[in-house]
């Protein structure tokens, strides 16, 4: 089967992940790279055996490229997308898909104003721990699925990232930046959502960089450090999300924080930030008064993949006209109700969200690195 030919739009840290993966693939053949810095395009170029390292505006008119992978900063990544869009390519961008609801319905209208394709991270759901989470719960071990806590808590990243100011800007915080995989990999589980509520607040209102090379610079919150909210699904499911930035030497469970709860057993689902890790089952149903001990299941599906496996999965749906799983339709899903959340907490209500999430096929647990084509 003929390859997909790829351009990826920005080249900073997290394309050294996806260029290392898309290896992997023979289905992604990346054939360019693009930069507002043309030296760092050239450098991973260069690094990467790559034969072109040229402008934005130069990769997005080449008309042998099918997909752009945009890995811009979020406030670019609709402009971006938008751009490839009018260009007759479809588009994969990194988490969030937009800032604003607006922007994401801009794009929505737009993709399917043109007939393409747009995906959208996280991918890490596709992953062996979120897929035998899901198998296990659609397979009935827990029963019918009740209750959930999810739980994301730090002090920040000002301490260790070098260029940390986007994190605290409108599009960035807590929950833009870490809901979007614990958002997808809940909608994995239980499907659609019917509303959210939330408080949310900006709990420290000034921070100083502690990280090199801005060491010292202050930086102002222009968005909520502290996000508290609440989820109903449509199947009834209801539970609790915290997104923190502002809560140092939190105490939940990192390596499993999203537990489930249903009437006949729970499960410790592993961190949706990874693609692998731990799936904990306790089956219900021993004598009165016998503790509830939890146990590792074995996992279900293909493990070690990583950044890559959702383009690839896309580039793959394009040649055989099936839906990918990484859908736009999840993306704004994730997106409304992320500002869902800021939403309730500005007005004291609930929000309702935007129907039309259809939850995607499971992965296939026979896919191995080589045979996704």
């Amino acid at each position: 089967m003929e390859s997909v030919k790829v351009g990826i739009i920005g080249c900073g840290a997290i394309s050294n992940q996806y260029l290392d993966n898309a290896r992997q693939y023979p289905i992604l053949n990346v054939v360019a790279l693009a930069d507002l810095d043309l030296e760092r395009a050239k450098s991973q170029a260069a690094k990467y055996g790559i034969a072109k390292a040229c402008s934005v505006d130069e990769l997005i008119a080449d008309p042998s490229i099918e997909i752009t992978l945009n890995l811009t900063i979020p406030a670019a990544h609709v402009p971006i997308s938008l751009q490839s869009l009018e260009a007759g390519k479809h588009t994969f961008c990194e988490k969030p898909l937009g800032v604003t609801r607006e922007e994401g319905r801009t794009l929505v209208d737009t993709a399917t104003k043109k007939g393409l394709r747009v995906g959208c991270a996280p991918d890490t759901f596709l992953g062996a721990g979120i897929q035998t989470a899901r198998k296990l719960i659609d397979d009935g071990a827990i029963g019918r699925p009740l209750a959930f806590t999810a739980f994301t808590m730090s002090r920040g990243h000002e301490h260790w990232h070098p260029s940390p100011e986007f994190y605290y800007e409108a599009g960035g915080g807590p929950m833009f930046d870490m809901g979007p995989y614990y958002l997808t990999a809940l909608m994995q589980l239980f499907g659609p959502i019917r509303r959210v509520s939330a408080l949310a607040t900006i709990a420290i209102k000034e921070r100083t960089i502690l990280s090199k090379p801005k060491f010292g610079k202050r930086i102002l919150g222009q968005t909520p450090d502290h996000v508290s909210g609440s989820i109903e699904f449509e199947n009834g499911v209801v539970g609790t999300i915290i997104a923190s930035f502002a809560t140092r030497a939190a105490t939940y469970d990192g390596r499993n924080p999203i537990h489930v709860f249903g009437d006949a057993g729970a499960l410790k689902v592993p961190d949706p930030n990874a693609f692998d890790g731990p799936v904990m089952y306790c089956k219900f149903g021993g004598a009165d008064g016998e503790k509830d001990e939890y146990a590792e299941v074995p996992q279900t599906f293909v493990t070690g993949y990583g950044r890559a496996i959702g383009l690839a999965d896309m580039a793959s749906a394009i040649r055989h006209n099936r839906p990918h799983r990484c859908s736009l339709d999840q993306s704004f899903g994730v997106l409304d109700a992320m500002q869902g959340f800021l939403d309730s907490s500005a007005t004291g209500q609930a929000i309702l969200m935007t129907p039309g999430y259809t939850r995607p096929a499971a992965m296939d647990g026979t896919l191995g690195f080589g045979v996704l084509d």
